[in-house]
């Protein structure tokens, strides 16, 4: 993995500021060429530097408008394949592995809590799973960001 200098950070952070700019307007705004804009950008690319375009869609407006969040605990033998039965849940819409109590966090959308009910049940029910805890998502405090880090190591 490939470290990121300051001129990284800038174009980074300049896409953070407007994610549609072009070459061209991130190179006059930054003062870069734009063939270092271009081939730095495609690098960025080619690293992993940037998530999906998915991740800025909003489960609210999209119609579900109820987020939780599920802790899991499963067979350990069994964690590819509840990984693998879980992910065809479409509700689910990310999960981590976890060191400490449970194996599983899940984050779960939904339209309303009879459908969280439903969604629980069919993770509960999930050969190898042991038990799940369920927690409601109150609402996002400190949204996803990076510009703190980007700026405070520039």
């Amino acid at each position: 993995m490939r470290s990121f200098d300051n001129t990284d950070r800038r174009i980074l952070l300049a896409l953070a500021d407007d994610p549609r700019s072009t070459n061209v307007s991130l190179a006059d705004r930054l003062g870069l060429s734009r063939n270092t804009v271009q081939a730095r950008v495609a690098e960025l690319e080619r690293s992993g530097a940037f998530l999906s375009f998915e991740r800025r869609i909003s489960a609210r407006v999209a119609g579900y408008p109820l987020a939780a969040f599920v802790n899991v605990h499963v067979r350990q033998q069994r964690l590819a394949a509840v990984v693998e039965s879980l992910a065809a849940i479409p509700e689910i819409v990310q999960a981590h592995g976890l060191s400490g109590p449970s194996d599983l966090l899940l984050r779960v959308v939904c339209v309303d809590a009879e459908d969280l009910f439903r969604i629980t049940g069919i993770i509960q029910s999930t050969e190898g799973v042991d038990r799940a805890e369920t927690s409601l998502d109150m609402g996002e405090l400190i949204p996803y960001r990076l510009r703190p880090l980007l700026t405070r190591d520039a």
